[in-house]
């Protein structure tokens, strides 16, 4: 079993940056895959960036060239930097991990831009 905890979340203002960081309760060397989803009320989870084999990046249309994922190996973390925010990235932000056929998800931050 494998817990994520994410951090970073907050209130900022349009154009400002944060950096989101989700940790891993234990070891997951080499995960499938980690990610960013973000919810907003009524609406389901949409996958916001993602990261295969350690290497291979996507992004959603929306954050594309503003977001950055990272995983970090040897401190077991993913990192979302996220620049040049917008009030349409107001959400709960979830980090998810795929490792060993399981699924693992964080319990979400809140992110706020106001304009």
């Amino acid at each position: 079993q494998v817990q994520l905890v994410e951090s970073g979340g907050g209130l900022v203002q349009a154009g400002e940056s944060l950096r989101l960081a989700c940790a891993a309760s234990r070891s997951i060397y080499s995960p499938t895959a980690m990610g960013w989803f973000r919810q907003t009320p009524g609406n389901e989870r949409e996958l916001v960036a993602g990261i295969y084999g350690g290497r291979t990046t996507k992004y959603a249309d929306s954050v594309r060239g503003r977001f950055t994922i990272s995983w970090n190996n040897a401190k077991n973390e993913l990192y979302l930097q996220m620049n040049d925010l917008k009030p349409d990235d107001t959400a709960v932000y979830f980090c998810k991990g795929v490792y060993r056929g399981h699924d693992f998800w964080g319990q979400g931050t809140q992110v706020t831009v106001s304009s």
